[in-house]
């Protein structure tokens, strides 16, 4: 396996935090990218550090076990466990010796507070060390910028939150170091001037960000700044009044990602089941799996790829996975019913993924996992899934299905599908409300494409009722 690893430093502009996947270890894009919410794939026009990995490819059948760039203390970490820890060895034994008395007086150091984490064994911290604009932690201070920087992205509740806020948080810090602002002294001004600048990259073009893109962000960074003032180190929020982006200019900008027709659904599906169980294989059957549950669940792609074996469970006596929901409840947690379709294609991906396991069981552990590198003994697969990979199995089998959308669809062009579909065939809003998991129903309803407005009209429902009263007609 050819591994290179490539080293690009400009001064002056914001950097590219390709090591942002220290704090998951997994690689995700630079600040700007693909959110939970988002279809766009985006990359930060400027890079003045940017840490890339290429390796040879897995084969056709493997997702997901591409090199990462790790820091040496967490590599080794990441291997050995706590065994990866130098531990002193053992003392020889002592001689006797002679006690002298104790001096008049003894000096004691002076004490210090514990300022956390070592660095480096903290991937977080080593992820938050890269950020711009950041001035450094003095010694012994716990409550230094960087420490509450990388506590605050620890505090989120999900893996793809955290990553999602370091992305986010880069961008707004990426331009205070541009334009020599101190982000602790930030007003409303200045983030309106952030707001206005904002970009991303698409294709190597940079253009405005879409409403759920500039949402997020402002949401990150306001985030970020309640929990300094919750810790005394600001005394202002700046982002509080900014104007953000209404529920209505969101949904419209979820539309961009491209969705499937009842038909083109239903052929995805069926394409991706028969080579199933045509190959026979766990990659195959789990290729399935993940088009079924990305076209029969409206869930976001981070609830899924994020669950484990032990979220699935029944509720009521139905069968429903488990997963972190994005602002649900004091915990974090919903369910979702599995149904007949999927239930189906999930369980045969589960008992050939048991197959190879002693005992023929699953060991406890994520819900979709990359299967053993056909070549590389070194990758034995088990590894969860990303959101990348999510996307290139959803590309893969829409291109073996013939759909024309293929290359462009997302993982939310399943989630965007299945709302549309529902509105489409007079499923009530409220139901299909809850099933998205939208705290807003104009949200919901921004997923609707035009013709099925147009199809179910309430002003075709006003002529049939005026006209049972009207006599200009008779």
């Amino acid at each position: 396996m050819t591994v290179i690893l490539v080293i690009m430093i400009n001064s002056g502009d914001r950097p590219a935090i390709d090591a942002a996947h220290d704090l998951t270890g997994e690689s995700c894009p630079p600040f700007e990218g693909q959110g939970p919410e988002t279809s766009e794939s985006a990359y930060a026009p400027h890079a003045p550090m940017r840490l890339q990995a290429e390796t040879v490819a897995n084969g056709p059948e493997t997702a997901g076990e591409g090199v990462v760039v790790e820091r040496p203390a967490a590599r080794a970490l990441a291997a050995g466990g706590m065994s990866a820890v130098p531990r002193p060895t053992p003392e020889a034994p002592l001689e006797a010796a002679t006690l002298l008395p104790a001096p008049a007086t003894a000096t004691l150091p002076p004490a210090t507070l514990s300022p956390g984490p070592d660095p480096a064994q903290d991937p977080v911290g080593e992820a938050v060390a890269l950020l711009p604009a950041l001035p450094a932690d003095d010694p012994g201070d716990r409550y230094g910028l960087r420490l509450l920087t990388a506590a605050w992205l620890r505090s989120q509740r999900s893996d793809a939150t955290r990553r999602g806020y370091y992305r986010d948080l880069g961008d707004w810090l990426g331009h205070c170091a541009r334009t020599g602002l101190d982000p602790r002294a930030a007003r409303r001004a200045d983030i309106d001037d952030w707001s206005a600048s904002m970009t991303v990259t698409v294709g190597g073009r940079s253009r405005p960000p879409s409403a759920a893109t500039h949402a997020r962000r402002l949401a990150a960074v306001s985030s970020w700044y309640t929990y300094l003032q919750s810790n005394d180190v600001t005394d202002r929020n700046p982002t509080r009044l900014v104007k953000r982006p209404s529920s209505a200019q969101i949904a419209a900008s979820a539309r961009k990602a491209p969705t499937l027709s009842v038909a083109e659904t239903a052929r995805l599906l069926d394409t991706a089941e028969g080579r199933a169980i045509e190959l026979g294989t766990e990659a195959a059957w789990r290729d399935a799996a993940v088009v079924a549950l990305l076209f029969y669940t409206a869930l976001r792609v981070s609830a899924f790829t994020g669950a484990d074996l032990a979220d699935l469970d029944t509720e009521a006596g139905y069968r429903v996975l488990r997963y972190t929901a994005k602002g649900k409840g004091p915990d974090g947690r919903d369910y979702v019913r599995l149904d007949g379709e999927l239930c189906r294609v999930l369980d045969a991906y589960l008992a050939v993924r048991a197959g190879r396991h002693p005992g023929r069981d699953c060991p406890p552990g994520p819900l979709l996992v990359t299967t053993p590198h056909p070549y590389d003994r070194a990758k034995r697969g088990d590894k969860r899934l990303t959101q990348r990979d999510v996307t290139n199995i959803l590309r893969r089998q829409a291109g073996l299905a013939g759909l024309p959308a293929a290359s462009r669809l997302s993982p939310h062009s399943g989630r965007r599908t299945v709302i549309t579909t529902l509105l489409g065939n007079d499923v009530p809003l409220a139901k299909v409300q809850d099933l998205a998991g939208h705290a807003d129903p104009r949200t919901t309803r921004g997923y609707d494409d035009t013709n099925h407005k147009l199809a179910s009209s309430p002003v075709t429902d006003l002529t049939r009722i005026l006209a049972r009263h009207r006599t200009a007609s008779d």
